[in-house]
């Protein structure tokens, strides 16, 4: 049986939102790993090197795994039509709608998260109930079809748990063991619980402009969404 399992690809975005989870998921017996962009032109990352599309908007197959990943790019793409009613439509018949990081929030202004409870990265979770969402604190959240993966590295976790829930435990532990996934930071400061306040502030600190200008898009967002769904 095959497995039709799409990323949205997108300019600026973090490329290991995608590429950890792809690398998981793209060893389910079965699976095809689409990466969807607009055109097919490389799409540069946050990192600096890019990624190729595999296929297009109009040209990518019915999904049977929609997964968004996050990154600044996000910025755009909340207030991109063509992407959100991409994402719309492949939504309708799609088997498991998916986000990773701040992904989750592309998704939320396709209006796909009302009513869903959803994981985010710390520094974004607050702004999921601008539509409609509720933001839980954890590195992986289900809500019926809904999977999401809270910030970055959570996305392996995500994608294992994903893995799990099409083919089976057996086989996603076979996936994490080939991929030595067993976790030991150097370092116990993953959370902002962890970290404590003043490398909180740090980070906020640094992330301060970037914040501002999504904030932005954020509003028009969640303004939009509120009155399609009022029309």
């Amino acid at each position: 049986m095959s497995i039709n399992i799409g990323f949205l690809l997108f300019p600026n975005l973090t490329q290991l939102d995608l590429t950890g989870p792809a690398q998981v998921l793209s060893r389910i017996p079965g699976a095809k790993v689409h990466l969807i962009w607009k055109s097919i032109e490389p799409i540069l990352t946050d990192v600096g090197f890019t990624i190729n599309p595999t296929t297009t908007f109009a040209d990518c197959p019915q999904l049977d795994v929609i997964c968004v990943p996050g990154g600044s790019g996000i910025n755009e793409q909340m207030v991109d039509q063509e992407t959100l009613n991409f994402l719309r439509h492949q939504s309708k018949h799609a088997k498991y709608i998916t986000s990773v990081c701040n992904g989750s929030l592309i998704l939320g202004a396709a209006g796909l998260l009302v009513g869903y409870k959803s994981a985010c990265h710390w520094m974004w979770s607050s702004y999921l109930e601008r539509f409609g969402a509720q933001a839980v604190d954890a590195r992986v959240v289900r809500d019926r079809n809904h999977f999401s993966g809270g910030g970055v590295t959570a996305g392996i976790d995500f994608a294992l748990t994903l893995a799990a829930e099409i083919a089976g435990e057996g086989v996603a532990k076979r996936i994490q063991l080939s991929l030595e996934y067993d976790p030991q930071p150097p370092f116990n400061c993953g959370t902002p619980t962890k970290a404590g306040s003043e490398i909180v502030e740090k980070v906020l600190l640094l992330q301060s402009e970037r914040i501002k200008r999504i904030e932005q898009n954020i509003v028009i967002a969640a303004r939009t969404l509120e009155q399609s769904s009022t029309k």
